[in-house]
This record gives C-alpha cells, structure tokens and sequence, in this order.
C-alpha cells in the first residue's frame, strides 16, 4: 500500500470516528450519558460490521463481548461475540483493554485510542479504536459501545481489514 492510499485509509477512518462519535453525542441529554436502547443500529448501518457492545461485569471489574459485527472476525481472527477479555486476548493485550475501558466506565467518558495487533502477530497492522459509554440510567456506565477501524501496512498475505468505498 503506497504512503498515499495508507493516509487516505487513515483519513476515512478518522472521518468513520467522528461520525460515530457525533451519533453518540447527539443522544446525549445534557450530562446524561446515552442508554443502549437510545442507539438505533440503522443510524449507524455502515459502520455496524466493526461495531461493538461490551457488558461490564463489577466486583470484580470485567468485560464481555456482547455483541462483534461481522467485520471484526477479520481483525481478531475468530468469533468474539459471547467471549470475555482474556479469552480473546493474550495477557498484556487483556491488560491494556481492561485499564483502557475501566477508564471509560470510571471517568464516564469516552476513550479512543491505537492498538498494535502484534498479540495476534501482525504488528504492521493496528486498530484506531473508539469506545463510547452507555448508561440505563444516564450516569452509571453499564455497557460500552465500541467502533473499530484498521490502519497500517498492507500485509503480504492481503490481510487488511480496509476496504474501498
């Protein structure tokens, strides 16, 4: 992939975020954070196959995959949907996600970030992620709503995870 088609990609997945992220945003109610059921999934029906719902078990502070788009089967390279943490990461990768969505669900604020997939042994590739805090009752996190986006360097086995528009 030339330097070119690499920050177009990169261009196109950071307009995907903004877009999600607005989504999100205008559900708010002032600092009432947004409820799962205020997320209409046609709203977002380009952006659903890398889509996420992430439940989050308390005492102690855990997460599980709720529900993967069809599109993140690529990227983590097996089903996620129904899985914990440490069953779809290794231990360090486990690590970061659980500090970085703890955040989430203690600041009740959303967190975005970039993160290697040399757990899974393509370190040219990473995810530009995003995770969005849900709440049943506007103020206390009780699910995450996550969006993820493939940035990096074509791999010599074609494994990209982007795709033309």
């Amino acid at each position: 992939m030339n330097m070119a088609a690499q920050i177009g990609a990169s261009a196109a997945a950071a307009r995907a975020h903004e877009e999600i992220y607005g989504y999100w945003a205008g559900l708010r109610r002032g600092a009432r954070l947004p409820a799962r059921r205020d997320v209409d999934p046609a709203a977002l029906k380009r952006l659903l196959p890398t889509v996420s719902l992430i439940d989050i078990r308390r005492d102690p502070m855990d997460f599980r995959v709720r529900l993967a788009g069809t599109g993140l089967y690529s990227i983590y390279g097996r089903e996620i949907t129904g899985r914990t943490l440490g069953e779809v990461y290794n231990a360090a990768a486990a690590d970061y996600w659980r500090e970085e969505l703890s955040a989430v669900v203690q600041e009740r604020r959303p967190g975005v970030g970039v993160h290697s997939l040399a757990w899974r042994g393509a370190g040219h590739v990473s995810i530009l992620w995003l995770r969005l805090p849900l709440a049943s009752n506007g103020r206390d996190v009780d699910m995450i709503l996550g969006y993820d986006t493939v940035v990096g360097l074509q791999s010599e086995s074609g494994f990209s995870g982007i795709r033309a528009a």
